[in-house]
């Protein structure tokens, strides 16, 4: 590799960390800084995409390359045709995967860009990745992703464009491991499994709990309507009566105004017969 390539990947690798709204202008000062055909080619650099800066945080963060441990073993797992390992260890991948790129999301949110749905699942789909394939583990590994990285996709050269600068080849060989290593990979690798599975029991937990409080709003919110129901059967009941009560009230003011007109009537008449009376006393 030559100066120019090893400062690219180094200013790539740094650029790569920061959020994508930063990129751009702190990739031009670096460029700048740097200067000659090394600069030249940092300024050419092209900006990640939220997914693939997320994955390059969860690089940095050290957390993927458990991920890539348990992805040898199930790979020695498989080798060996050991079912019932095989079987524990698919189980874990599918727990590790969620459980990293819950983190990548988490250490994203944290430097203020939050995944959205399709940025989640595109971090989850490059981690599988590291997981199942090699080449792409060790081109992820990097920490120098610009775009996500999708198994179904590895065709060509996706994975050269995917990364900035050069690429690995594979990944390092490990060292031997003795069993202390082992027992080290194997109870970091099941941390991340509690972990998830911590996580799973607290969703699992607050969403029973949120269910209970939603039946218990509904059953209040019921009672509610029933006793609104009743209210409006009872208004329309006692509208009823008002109205059979004012028809009521109307005939009787009727009655009474009959009963003044015949009151009235007989005055009249009582007058009359005493003015004839007193008349015919007088003759």
């Amino acid at each position: 590799m030559s100066d120019d390539d090893a400062r690219l990947d180094e200013a790539a690798a740094d650029l790569l960390l920061l959020p994508p709204a930063r990129f751009t202008t702190a990739r031009n000062e670096r460029a700048a800084d740097v200067g000659g055909a090394a600069g030249r080619r940092i300024a050419k650099l092209r900006k990640p995409t939220v997914a693939a800066w997320a994955v390059n945080l969860l690089v940095h963060d050290g957390q993927l390359g458990e991920a890539v441990e348990l992805s040898r073993a199930l790979r020695e797992a498989q080798d060996d045709r050991d079912a019932a390992e095989l079987a524990r260890l698919g189980r874990q991948r599918r727990q590790l995967v969620s459980a990293l790129a819950r983190r990548a999301g988490e250490l994203a949110a944290d430097a203020g860009t939050p995944l959205s749905a399709a940025m989640a699942d595109a971090v989850e789909k490059t981690v599988n990745a590291a997981i199942v394939d090699e080449t792409a583990a060790a081109a992820i590994l990097t920490g120098r992703l610009v775009s996500a990285v999708d198994l179904a996709d590895l065709d060509g050269d996706a994975l050269g464009q995917a990364v900035a600068g050069s690429l690995p080849d594979a990944l390092p060989t490990p060292p031997p491991r003795d069993d202390l290593a082992a027992r080290r990979a194997r109870k970091a690798a099941e941390r991340a499994v509690r972990e998830a599975e911590r996580a799973r029991a607290d969703a699992e937990r607050e969403q029973a709990t949120a269910e209970k409080k939603l039946a218990g709003a509904r059953e209040k919110a019921d009672r509610a309507h029933e006793r609104v129901d009743a209210l409006r059967g009872d208004l329309a009941r006692a509208e009823k009566d008002a109205a059979d009560a004012d028809a009521v009230v109307h005939r009787r003011e009727g009655e009474r105004e009959d009963a003044a007109d015949g009151v009235r009537a007989a005055r009249r008449a009582v007058e009359r017969a005493q003015a004839q009376r007193d008349d015919g006393g007088d003759a």
